[in-house]
């Protein structure tokens, strides 16, 4: 851990005897530190906005406000530009295997199904959209220009975007938050928490769902109960738009791990990331393609 975020944690003008500042492991586009100051303890995430992954710090800023207002993330407890100070949740990170559990899945659906519902309502003021095709396109173009090792790759997956965005067809719009990873679902003993607003933004619930799946390796038989939970009907009446945007998140991944390549300076093996992403999306295009 860089001595100079231990050092800008600890300068921190929110503090009043910050100490034992020690490092949280999981952040992958930031700097997570956990710092105790008298009888609280908080998280203190560093990071400048991500122009190039559309990582805007004002929106994440006020989306994690709305998320404290719903009861859905941790309260903000300071701000300023590049910080970002959280309380901190006494809580256990779910790993993959924790989220593909039946008991926890369920809960996992309602938090998210609350999320969309009650996060627009908090809101103060603007925040973006996360339209994943057009996010998909434009790292595209930004890799096309930066002459990444993929770029032979980018018009046959820009085809197959197009494709995969007819497929979705019109969409109800949810604020959305974009990064389902298991890394960003907390619980406490009593309930769960979502963490890590720095993506989210307006956008079809049907991408989150389908993050959710794909990031945590749900069977097909989770996908359906999980779309007949979230909207209270049929699966099959909504299957192939979500496969099409399970596709879609997979490839967002993929162009988002190869952008990183080129701009992280984050200790990370990016690249076996691609590859690992890029299997996953072969594989979700083939069973879209048989539909």
């Amino acid at each position: 851990m860089s001595e100079t975020a231990i050092a800008r944690a600890a300068a921190l003008a929110c503090f009043s005897d910050p100490e034992d500042i020690t490092p949280l492991g999981g952040g992958i586009t930031n700097v997570n530190l956990l710092v105790r100051d008298g009888s609280r303890r908080f998280v203190v995430r560093l990071g400048d906005d991500i122009p190039e992954h559309g990582v805007l710090r004002w929106n994440e800023l006020a989306l994690s406000r709305a998320a404290e207002m719903a009861g859905i993330s941790p309260a903000v407890f300071h701000q300023e530009p590049g910080v970002l100070v959280l309380d901190f949740i006494e809580a256990r990170t779910f790993e993959e295997a924790d989220v593909r559990d039946p008991s926890n899945l369920a809960k996992i659906i309602e938090l998210v199904a609350r999320a969309h519902r009650d996060l627009g309502c908090h809101l103060t003021g603007p925040v973006l959209a996360f339209w994943p095709f057009q996010v998909n396109r434009t790292y595209a173009t930004r890799l096309k220009a930066d002459g990444s090792a993929h770029s032979d790759a980018l018009p046959g997956l820009m085809d197959t975007l197009a494709d995969l965005e007819k497929a979705v067809g019109p969409v109800d719009l949810a604020v959305g938050h974009n990064d389902l990873l298991a890394a960003n679902l907390l619980d406490d003993g009593d309930r769960l928490w979502l963490i890590d607003w720095e993506y989210g933004g307006f956008n079809s619930p049907l991408f989150d769902l389908a993050g959710l799946a794909s990031n945590n390796g749900l069977s097909e038989a989770q996908e359906l109960s999980m779309l007949e939970q979230y909207f209270e009907a049929p699966a099959k009446t909504r299957w192939r738009a979500y496969k099409a945007m399970k596709c879609a998140s997979l490839m967002r991944e993929t162009l988002w791990s190869m952008t990183s390549e080129i701009h992280s300076d984050l200790d990370f093996d990016y690249a076996a990331y691609t590859r690992e992403n890029m299997d996953r999306l072969n594989a979700a295009l083939s069973e879209f393609r048989e539909l």
